[in-house]
């Protein structure tokens, strides 16, 4: 399997596209917490060696790569609370997550590389969607990796407030560890309302489906 490179990049530079930013997101799977996006620009000079899909890095890997585009590229981060979610649905806050991690980058990109078969609609950039991205486009990878790191940490945060549930190890998808605290332990202001097994808890018969 190829790794990721930068041949989309430098086809869209030599179309005069100067400043292009890969964005991806995190998050749509689990039924606690936020959905995560980031947006990055890389410098052509300076790209880290090693950037992949996140989810084929290790923990350790991907930190070290996050501190590294910290120092070496253009990076903006942004959520979809879980208030957004259960409102709007997951792929639309997924979007919404996505639009505000590109409005966060100062200046705009010329040119957005999106993770995905879909463009968001509030995007009004030039845009591409990349299906499989994060394993073609190094840009694209360097967003998936700062967007699991950040929500990551996030989660674990929130695991040492609500404790019981295993977020610090499952970051919130529905592990068989999950499902049961969530059974016994109830549901947290961070549950997704709108996902089944939540849903179940709460209006139906106290059962988790798997």
């Amino acid at each position: 399997m190829n790794s990721p490179d930068f041949s989309l990049e430098q086809e869209l530079r030599a179309q005069g596209h100067l400043r292009v930013a890969g964005v991806d997101e995190v998050g749509r799977g689990p039924i606690a917490g936020p959905v995560t996006a980031a947006a990055v620009i890389l410098d052509p000079q300076a790209i880290p060696e090693g950037l992949n899909d996140s989810k084929k890095l290790t923990a350790r890997r991907r930190e070290a790569l996050e501190q590294a585009l910290w120092d070496c590229a253009e990076v903006a981060i942004a959520h979809a609370s879980v208030a957004e979610i259960d409102e709007i649905n997951i792929l639309r806050a997924s979007h919404l997550a996505m639009e505000r991690a590109v409005a966060a980058l100062d200046p705009p990109p010329d040119f957005l590389l999106i993770d995905g078969n879909m463009i968001p609609r509030g995007l009004t950039l030039p845009a591409r969607a990349v299906v499989k991205g994060d394993a073609i486009s190094v840009s694209i990878s360097a967003a998936s990796i700062m967007a699991k790191t950040c929500r990551d940490r996030l989660m674990v945060d929130l695991a040492q407030q609500h404790p019981g549930y295993g977020w610090e190890t499952n970051a919130g998808y529905p592990s068989k560890t999950h499902k049961a605290a969530l059974r016994n332990l109830g549901v947290t202001p961070h549950h997704r309302r709108s996902f089944k097994p939540v849903h179940n808890i709460l209006y139906q018969d106290n059962s988790i489906s798997d």
